[in-house]
């Protein structure tokens, strides 16, 4: 057996998402030499997901324009890849993942290093008639959305989120008559301010969708959706979009801590749940992990992005890399960002901006333009952004160079924040 600081000769990655596939990118890219294997349980090679709600779901953008790299990628960077497949059990004594019995025999697959980037699943609703409502995660999901949205005539969207929101924008593109339907008293409620959530319930309205809040739905049935309230949104096609469930059966069934998504260090290793120590061997990475953020006021995160899966892949392959040579590398420190499109706005996020004690307003909202400042204890943690892309860029690169701004500055239309 290796010890802890012997090189790397095999690393299995399990989940086929954008955080697997580019661990495994990363891993060559950064010179490992050894095998890769990478597990992915869908039928497709790994593909873009944030095109599925927007570009796609509207018709502007085909299947073949999805995958994350071209076929050949895999052949000439000698990466395994192992499609409709999934691990069963991970046994950390013996450093082996066990594959599922009906498509490996129960094959054994063992590892010098383990990247758990399993994502996460749909929400499911929690109520009668539940079967009836299609999701809107993966490509077969959005396909089937695609081919169904076309012959609707009403829908009905359950869930007031970034999905939920750009569900119903397409929706309204395709002339359907559109309800959101969201439990909580404004829009994206977990995520944004009072103010962004208002903006986006105008916009919603603006464009023709019918927006309850709060509301709470009961039952589908074949005419749509009943209320707590006893009131009945007529839908012949129901979206449900209320959030995701982190997959972490895997590592708690192997002795890892988990919380709201597999518990990680500061350098993505996995932390063993009764020693509090971490795991050497196994990393988490993407939409799965929680994480120490240092850009977070509120403790741990579990962020769901492009970027946070990217950057996240990146740093555990240096951590692997590093680890052999009997090194540390960097803990992860990426700035978060994020972006929705819904109509004719891009929204767009930088950094976290839970436990803010201040926002300071910068542009217009009433024309569409303008974006918020928030700061704690006079420093700048995070900015939200619509269609003001310079100020998202330049909230970017002053948190990324840790420097701030006074509010001052902040409320200045004119100021450019790229050249502080």
């Amino acid at each position: 057996m290796q010890t802890d600081n012997s090189p790397a000769t095999s690393v299995v990655i399990i989940g086929g998402g954008q955080a697997g596939l580019e661990a495994a990118a990363a891993l060559r890219t950064q010179g490992f030499a050894g095998r890769v294997t990478l597990i992915c349980e869908e039928a497709q090679a790994p593909y873009q997901r944030p095109p599925l709600s927007k570009d796609y779901l509207h018709g502007k953008q085909e299947a073949d324009r999805l995958p994350l790299r071209a076929p050949a990628f895999f052949e000439n960077q000698n990466i395994e890849l192992l499609l409709n497949t999934s691990a069963t059990k991970i046994d950390r004594a013996a450093r082996t993942v066990e594959l599922r019995k009906d498509v490996s025999n129960g094959q054994l697959l063992p590892f010098d290093y383990l990247i758990l980037a399993m994502g996460a699943r749909n929400r499911p609703l929690p109520i009668e008639g539940a079967g009836r409502a299609v999701y809107l995660r993966s490509l077969p999901e959005a396909q089937a959305l695609r081919e169904r949205m076309p012959n609707a005539t009403s829908v009905a969207v359950i869930g007031g989120g970034f999905i939920g929101l750009e569900a119903a924008a397409a929706a309204r593109h395709y002339g359907k008559a559109v309800s959101v339907i969201e439990t909580l008293p404004r829009l994206m409620a977990r995520a944004v301010s009072p103010v962004v959530s208002q903006f986006f319930l105008d916009l919603h309205t603006k464009n023709g969708v019918n927006v309850l809040l709060p509301a709470a739905a009961v039952a589908l049935d074949d005419g749509g959706v009943a209320l707590t309230d006893g009131r009945h949104v007529p839908a012949d096609l129901v979206i449900a979009g209320i959030g995701v469930i982190p997959e972490t059966s895997l590592a708690r069934d192997a002795g890892l801590a988990v919380g709201n998504g597999i518990v990680v260090d500061e350098f993505l290793r996995t932390v063993d749940e009764f020693l509090q120590m971490n795991d050497p061997r196994i990393f988490a990475i993407g939409d799965c992990a929680q994480h120490p953020n240092c850009f977070s006021q509120t403790g741990a995160v579990r962020l769901e992005s492009v970027q946070n899966a990217i950057d996240q892949a990146k740093c555990a392959a240096r951590g692997i890399i590093a680890a052999g040579k009997g090194l540390e590398s960097p803990p992860y420190a990426d700035v978060p960002w994020f972006w929705t499109d819904q109509f004719d706005v891009r929204f767009q996020m930088a950094g976290l901006s839970a436990g803010h004690d201040q926002q300071v307003l910068r542009g217009s909202v009433e024309d569409g333009k303008f974006s918020l400042f928030y700061f704690k204890n006079g420093q700048l943690i995070a900015a939200d952004s619509v269609n003001r892309l310079t100020d998202h860029i330049g909230v970017r690169k002053l948190l990324g160079a840790r420097r701030s701004i006074t509010e001052e500055q902040a409320a200045d239309p004119n100021l450019d924040l790229r050249k502080l």
